[in-house]
């Protein structure tokens, strides 16, 4: 048996009609060059990140994946990806924020009919809506109650990103008659919606995360998108597909991080002044320890950009299939994104803690803002934890067990 390697089938014809992919990176290194600009004063401030999502809505990064004709970017989930990245190198938590995004407001397009999805990709696209929530299962879930004039939304949903800012709420809700679990979108200026910001948290601070209460507010029909149960009846190898896309947003957010906090431990570290940072003082270090750590942790960062790269062609290679796509091809996916998220949560960590090491004594000064990187690397992999991803990948090599369905957010 092997491990997880790549589906066969075609690649997917991107969308011609779009600016390109390079158009997309361009804007994106764009972004992440203001948005470092000011990153470690914005975090230390911690407001809610009204700004930022202004920034990413002028960059048009926001519309991002909704095809061109209903007046999106009409790029793909590759494009994607390394946006979050280059986002996520200069800022981890604008980089959740706007991962979150783009998972939730594709989850809708995905989960429900053809002129439904349609309606709600061009609405999102023409108000440029920042979605915000989960349809991640929790205790105890959301409820969703029948009534003559379409649904109740009751309960309160926890620990949800982007809901400070959010345009649009995806979440998850659970029938009260039946037990099925339904993604929902629920305006957040509706009567009886309620959101509190996670004021102790001690990273990811401009993920605009929160929680979210519901008091009877009521849901059209329309809003609700489609079931997320996990039956193989209801959920086809196409549909399960959704959730390694979501955890590559994951991944892709770690590596970004890893990268960033690389970046600006070398920007550090050599010759002369940094222009960002005129209070450095630092020159070329001889030092084989620092030089040994640099090595180290450029490989580790490296290799989980490589398997995530072999995650990213396998999950391209699922789209591509489409109906074709069985059950053990969907398996050998999600496991090879187990594995990537696996690599890049240790790479994200060892780069975090051991570039405060590499720099030293300085790193403590809160001027600097080394310690965002660690903050807000940690607090993700807490929402995020690999242990069971690591379990999953374990029991697939040695039983051929196939990895449960789980949503990231």
């Amino acid at each position: 048996m092997g491990v997880a390697t790549a589906p066969s089938g075609p690649a997917a014809e991107p969308d011609r009609t779009g600016p390109g992919r390079a158009h997309w990176l361009r804007v994106a290194r764009e972004t992440a060059d203001d948005l470092a600009t000011d990153a470690v004063a914005r975090e230390q401030a911690g407001k809610a990140p009204f700004d930022e999502v202004s920034r990413l809505r002028e960059s048009g990064l926001l519309t991002l994946l909704v095809p061109a004709e209903l007046g999106g970017g009409g790029a793909d989930w590759p494009t994607a990806y390394a946006v979050v990245r280059d986002i996520a190198a200069a800022d981890g938590a604008i980089g959740q924020l706007l991962g979150c995004h783009y998972f939730l407001s594709w989850s809708a397009r995905f989960l429900t009919g053809s002129p439904a999805a349609a309606r709600l990709q061009r609405e999102s696209a023409t108000e440029q809506w920042c979605w915000g929530g989960g349809l991640a299962r929790q205790e105890p879930p959301l409820t969703l109650a029948r009534t003559s004039a379409g649904h109740l939304l009751d309960g309160r949903q926890s620990y949800a990103t982007g809901v400070l800012v959010a345009d649009r709420l995806a979440v998850r809700a659970v029938r009260d008659d039946t037990g099925e679990p339904l993604a929902v979108i629920v305006d957040p200026a509706r009567h009886g919606v309620g959101v509190d910001g996670d004021d102790d948290t001690f990273g990811q601070r401009l993920a605009a995360g929160g929680s979210v209460e519901f008091d009877r507010v009521p849901v059209a029909a329309d809003d609700v998108l489609g079931s997320l149960s996990v039956d193989e009846d209801v959920l086809s190898p196409p549909a399960a597909l959704v959730s390694p896309i979501g955890r590559l947003l994951s991944v892709q957010l770690r590596l970004g991080m890893a990268e960033g906090v690389l970046a600006e431990a070398r920007e550090y570290s050599r010759a002369g002044r940094s222009p960002r940072h005129p209070s450095w003082q630092a020159g070329p270090s001889p030092d084989p320890q620092v030089l040994s750590a640099y090595g180290e942790l450029t490989v580790l960062t490296r290799s989980a950009s490589a398997l995530a790269d072999q995650a990213q062609e396998a999950v391209r290679g699922g789209l591509a299939r489409g109906e074709d796509l069985t059950y053990d091809e969907y398996a050998e996916t999600s496991v090879l994104v187990s594995m990537a998220e696996a690599a890049a949560t240790r790479a994200v960590q060892e780069s975090t803690a051991r570039a405060l090491d590499v720099i030293g004594a300085r790193s403590a000064s809160s001027r600097l803002g080394f310690d965002r990187f660690w903050r807000n690397a940690r607090t993700h992999t807490l929402y995020e934890p690999v242990a069971h991803r690591l379990r999953d990948v374990g029991d697939y090599f040695l039983n051929g067990t196939h990895p449960p369905f789980v949503l990231p957010v």
